[in-house]
């Protein structure tokens, strides 16, 4: 798969999940439509998760002072 953005990538996975549900496509073009789409959501997933990495809150103390933090979901997310 080339590189790709993803914007690209989840508007390709969104087009697979439309003509997957239309029930149009034959058995064999559904399977590859499928396969198109797992790979789309891995690259997607792929890319959340760097960005999740990346992600920084900037916090506010009591002083005044800011002080970085990693970004972090809360348990029951």
């Amino acid at each position: 798969m080339a590189v790709e953005k993803f914007e690209t990538a989840l508007k390709k996975l969104e087009e697979v999940v439309n003509r997957l549900e239309s029930g149009d496509l034959s058995l064999d073009d559904s399977l590859k439509a499928f396969e198109e789409g797992v790979k789309m959501a891995a690259f997607c997933t792929k890319k959340l998760d760097e960005a999740e990495k990346k992600v920084e809150l900037l916090l506010k103390k009591k002083d005044g002072s800011f002080s970085k933090e990693p970004f972090r979901l809360d348990e029951g997310e």
